[in-house]
């Protein structure tokens, strides 16, 4: 059915898209307690750890007008690169 100049085209573009939309790196899920706030919709988040992070809300949250005050537990995801910084995904109770 195919020519075999086609079918290598195929397999190519395939190579191609492939690297294009390549799978963004995995988020480290974690758990803390918020500090204190910061202006701009920004938190400093105590870890379980004792480490403090410099988080924000994600979007789903500002959208619906979630409010977040001191000593609110969240869940947070954390970019690999850089584990100073963080986006608050859930309010736990």
């Amino acid at each position: 059915m195919f020519s075999r100049g086609l079918r290598d085209f195929a397999l190519f573009s395939a190579d191609r898209f492939q690297q294009k939309y390549k799978m963004k790196e995995q988020h480290i899920e974690v758990e803390g307690v918020v500090a204190s706030v910061l202006a701009g919709t920004m938190f400093r988040v105590e870890l379980d750890n004792k480490h403090t992070v410099l988080a924000t809300i994600c979007g789903k949250m500002r959208k619906r007008w979630v409010r977040l005050t001191i000593g609110d537990r969240v869940e947070m995801e954390m970019s690999p690169y850089d584990l100073n910084k963080a986006r608050i995904t859930w309010r736990l109770r």
